[in-house]
């Protein structure tokens, strides 16, 4: 984004956010689903709040496991990719996900920007030939040292048997960066949340070694330039996807352009797994390339369901497609985001799923708009009451809802989305309480009440307006319910205004009140 003052182009830097380039060896899971809603929530609160953002996903496509994959199904490689891959677009425009940049690691452009990276890498010298040998994992693209010495050495997380490998490789001189990543990793802002910080410093205070960046046994992969038969290795070709993403503008790929397309990221938001590959391999690529680094590397949980790892094997795996169809993206999002510590391990449990949707969405939000509303319509004329001394920042609600505001501006930049909708929440609660404190539907009754109603239903409707706009980030189709009930709508561009206290106009129309959130179901298990 740029702005000309004086014939001076000023570039206005936006805030720039990824999840992982999710690996195509199988369809969407919940997994994925639940990075991609984080960052959907925090990308439309930085647009809100903020303005620019460019929000990046997508898909890595190469790799000896796509191949066998491939190999498996009997189609090419490619045709797998593109079935794949659509099958990410399109669950992503299903739930409603906002990025603007989807990259394939297939797409001609990110062969073009690899190979400008690795000659800058190479230029720097950090580009040396060795031999690898040693215990290989394919699901886990990576080379495993603990069972070197066993008899029968498998992978503890596929559970499946390693490949013994002795090739001449490409390596990365990571080992020149140790003291680059060892003061990079000790900064308090660059790894969260904090609990993942103290085992990536462990791993770099172990000392750095070269890794390997190509592979001579995988043809499903990028060549590399000067060395006929090597493939680049899968994970240094799929971290160049989040710079592929940002150039893919139309204009000619050249890492000289990134400074003014959004890099550095602002924040990678990734799985705890896939930890070390982003704080420490990555950092060091881009400091090779003579490129910033990423400002925050935030790792996030796993989850399980009802207490237990979900797995094929199992026959527990929650679909996300089955997921939407059945329950809606309102109440898949306000529990993932709201029930579970981001940053955390989190556990699916249907009955507290349920419960939880009911609970704070159905019966504290929408049923607070409901009957509010539809006793203001019913007693004055269809419209929002007069306001009265209601539009004072020292009305109850007024202060209750400059706390909760606060409290979601300073969680929601943190990812501490659980904090934020908990927030919201209690705002919802505090208007209920007050509408129970002061009983309008009894006053009413009393001659000279009228004026006091009003002013009542009014802090009410106010403060679920200020509900709506807050759950816009997090819950973005309730939001537009929720204000459309009230006869208004989200303006993108005035957020930061629209959240003031006593926005709400005395005596405009209030539509005819229908349920915001429909009550939740579920007689089987999903």
């Amino acid at each position: 984004m740029s702005l000309r003052c004086s014939g001076v182009r000023i570039f206005l830097m936006p805030y720039t956010l990824t999840t992982p380039l999710y690996y195509v060896n199988d369809r969407p899971h919940l997994g994925s689903t639940y990075t991609t809603l984080a960052c959907d929530a925090l990308a439309r609160f930085q647009r809100l709040s903020n303005g620019s953002v460019v929000f990046v996903t997508g898909v890595d496509e190469h790799g000896q496991k796509i191949q066998r994959t491939a190999e498996q199904k009997q189609v090419s490689p490619q045709a797998h990719c593109d079935a794949i891959s659509t099958t990410y677009r399109d669950l992503w425009k299903r739930w409603g996900i906002s990025d603007d940049r989807f990259v394939r690691t297939t797409d001609p452009r990110h062969l073009q920007l690899v190979d400008q990276f690795y000659n800058r890498v190479k230029a720097s010298g950090d580009i040396v030939s060795g031999r690898q040998t040693g215990w290989y994992c394919v699901g886990c693209e990576e080379y495993k040292d603990d069972p070197a010495e066993a008899e029968s050495p498998t992978c503890s997380i596929h559970q499946k048997a390693l490949e013994w490998r002795d090739e001449e490789n490409l390596f990365f001189r990571l080992s020149r960066y140790q003291t680059a990543i060892e003061e990079l990793v000790a900064r308090d802002d660059f790894i969260a949340p904090a609990s993942r910080r103290q085992e990536v410093r462990n791993f770099v205070n172990q000392g750095l070694r070269d890794f390997s960046i190509s592979r001579v046994n995988v043809s499903w992969g990028l060549p590399v330039p000067d060395h006929p038969g090597h493939t680049f290795y899968v994970w240094f070709d799929a971290l160049l996807g989040y710079l592929t993403a940002l150039l893919d503008d139309g204009e000619p790929v050249s890492l000289e352009r990134l400074a003014s397309c959004g890099w550095p990221a602002s924040v990678h938001v990734i799985g705890k797994d896939i930890l070390r590959f982003h704080a420490v391999f990555w950092p060091a690529m881009c400091m090779s390339a003579g490129l910033p680094v990423p400002q925050k590397v935030f790792g996030h949980g796993f989850l399980t369901r009802e207490g237990q790892k979900m797995g094929k094997s199992l026959g527990n795996v929650l679909d996300p497609e089955l997921l939407l169809d059945r329950c809606g993206s309102d109440a898949v999002r306000w529990y993932l985001l709201r029930d579970i510590q981001f940053g955390d391990d989190g556990d699916f449990q249907q009955q507290r799923f349920v419960d939880l949707v009911n609970n704070d969405l159905a019966n504290t939000i929408g049923n607070l708009l409901n009957r509010t509303s539809s006793m203001a319509r019913k007693w004055f004329d269809d419209c929002v009451p007069p306001a009265g001394a209601a539009t004072g920042s020292d009305h109850p609600l007024a202060i209750k809802s400059a706390a909760c505001i606060s409290t979601v501006m300073e969680s929601m930049p943190k990812l501490a989305f659980k904090t934020a909708a908990e927030a919201i929440l209690q705002l919802a609660i505090a208007a209920n309480g007050h509408l129970n404190d002061t009983a309008p539907w009894s006053r009413m009754k009393e001659p000279g009440q009228e004026a006091t109603v009003a002013e009542d239903l009014f802090a009410v409707l106010e403060t679920t307006r200020l509900v709506g706009l807050l759950l816009a980030p997090l819950l973005p189709d309730l939001s537009e319910r929720i204000l459309a009930q009230l006869g208004m709508s989200l303006a993108a561009d005035d957020w930061s205004n629209q959240l003031n206290w006593g926005r709400l106009s005395s005596g405009s129309a209030l539509p005819k009140p229908t349920p915001v959130m429909q009550r939740l179901e579920l007689d089987e298990p999903l």
